[in-house]
């Protein structure tokens, strides 16, 4: 009987989810998918052999909160062995965050509480142009939604810059990947964004009415360009 390819998520909020991901690997022979919510459920020894591609999610919290958050500790754990495991790790977000804190970067808030929320392009590195996330210099928008920053760890280039945040993804060999931005983020399911994060973007200012018109605007493309960056990672 051949291996189901597997992908396992863990995921900090219900609806940041695989989101536009979960189809697009599914077209790349994934079959079985399974969510683990942090906090929730028991990140400690598992069994990751038969995963082909684990995923940590985003989230709200810090990944430098682990006294108020101690099972961030589980999932940098989690992260650490899976990198030297080096089989496909994928981190967004929160979980970028939580990599970079696993390779012993640091990780904090941007300058003078700046937050990064809204739809727009990347600046790729010379090394993002050679990396999978060369689908995305053409000016291609994304979705960043995020209020902290990692630094690089020692010897990593980062692969992509935004004029508020100076490294936006990284990458370990071709087994590992981190984005602060949301490739995965469904825009015809932003409302669940807009209401679950409501007080962040009320305290942002962020106007609603601007994030509903760039989602409409660039969800076809969002999704050609994810199929695009994740054929190539995958592909590696």
């Amino acid at each position: 009987m051949n291996h189901a390819k597997t992908v396992l998520a863990v995921r900090h909020l219900a609806f940041e989810d695989l989101g536009l991901l979960r189809p697009v690997l599914e077209g790349r022979g994934f079959k079985r998918f399974i969510t683990l919510d942090a906090g929730v459920d028991d990140l400690r020894d598992l069994d990751l052999d038969g995963v082909d591609l684990l995923v940590v999610l985003g989230g709200p919290i810090g990944a430098y909160d682990d006294a108020l958050y101690p099972y961030l500790n589980d999932e940098i754990a989690l992260i650490q062995r899976r990198l030297a495991s080096r089989r496909p790790l994928l981190g967004i977000c929160l979980g970028a965050q939580l990599m970079a804190r696993a390779l012993g970067a640091e990780v904090q808030p941007m300058p003078h509480g700046q937050k990064e929320i809204g739809f727009a392009p990347l600046t790729l590195t010379e090394a993002g142009l050679a990396s999978a996330l060369a689908p995305l210099a053409n000016g291609q928008p994304v979705l960043h939604w995020h209020g902290d920053q990692f630094g690089l760890p020692d010897g990593v280039p980062s692969l992509a810059s935004t004029p508020l945040c100076p490294h936006q993804a990284f990458a370990i060999g071709g087994h590992a990947l981190a984005l602060q931005f949301h490739l995965e983020c469904d825009p015809a399911r932003l409302e669940q964004w807009l209401i679950g994060h409501a007080g962040e973007l009320a305290q942002a200012r962020v106007p609603l009415n601007i994030l509903r018109r760039d989602a409409a605007m660039h969800g076809a493309s969002l999704r050609a360009a994810l199929d695009q960056v994740i054929d190539r990672w995958l592909t590696d």
